[in-house]
């Protein structure tokens, strides 16, 4: 699954690394999130998180919003070009999965959208919203 994930973000943007792409879905699904929830999120220290997001700015996929009534926190978002970039690659690991999948049986498929599920629970990951229309 991880050499999925890794073709389909390097076939959209060869300068976003895994974990990163971890933190733009992270983002896109949670909305703006300040930096420490995206740290405590990924399971990264603070700074590790920080540095992350700092590539991020710099590669325009994330930028800071500063609040209106507390110029001291910041949410972190996804630019336009950051969902379009989550977007494609979601797209693109579909579209492998669902050719990887083909040759099972309707049993064999039905299993795997239960364990998926089981699974990305367990590991307290934001699922896909439907297994099933992925396979």
């Amino acid at each position: 699954m991880v050499a999925v994930a890794a073709r389909s973000v390097a076939a959209v943007d060869d300068d976003v690394t895994l974990p990163q792409y971890r933190a733009l879905v992270v983002l896109a699904q949670r909305g703006g999130l300040r930096p420490a929830d995206l740290a405590d999120l990924l399971a990264v220290n603070r700074s590790t998180a920080s540095r992350m997001c700092e590539r991020l700015v710099g590669k325009g996929l994330v930028e800071r919003d500063r609040s209106d009534t507390d110029r001291r926190e910041v949410a972190l978002t996804l630019t336009e070009r950051g969902r379009v970039l989550v977007d494609d690659v979601t797209r693109r690991r579909r579209a492998e999965l669902r050719t990887l999948v083909t040759a099972m049986s309707a049993d064999t498929r039905d299993g795997l959208v239960t364990a998926l599920r089981a699974f990305a629970d367990a590991a307290g990951e934001p699922g896909e919203p439907d297994w099933a229309v992925v396979l």
